[in-house]
């Protein structure tokens, strides 16, 4: 386990191989485990679905005080 997994935790990733998903630590390649699905269509999109990153979103479902100031920035970078 790497410094950055301890502070932040692990950041997993996930791949389809056949019928099976496999997800492993981006930062510290550590495997953490595997699930086997019914097709592998059915892998491919949940391996799809859990690797998909919010930061597209981020400030749109923010917290109204916790991240007002990026709130106020997105509002003015709009007009």
């Amino acid at each position: 386990m790497t410094a950055a997994c301890r502070v932040f935790g692990h950041d997993p990733t996930f791949e389809a191989q056949g019928r099976t998903m496999r997800w492993a630590c981006r930062r510290c390649g550590h495997a953490q485990g595997a699930k086997e699905y019914a097709t592998s269509a059915d892998a491919r999109r949940y391996a799809a679905a859990f690797n998909k990153r919010d930061s597209e979103d981020l400030g749109k479902r923010a917290p109204l005080l916790g991240l007002l100031p990026l709130r106020l920035w997105r509002a003015l970078r709009r007009r």
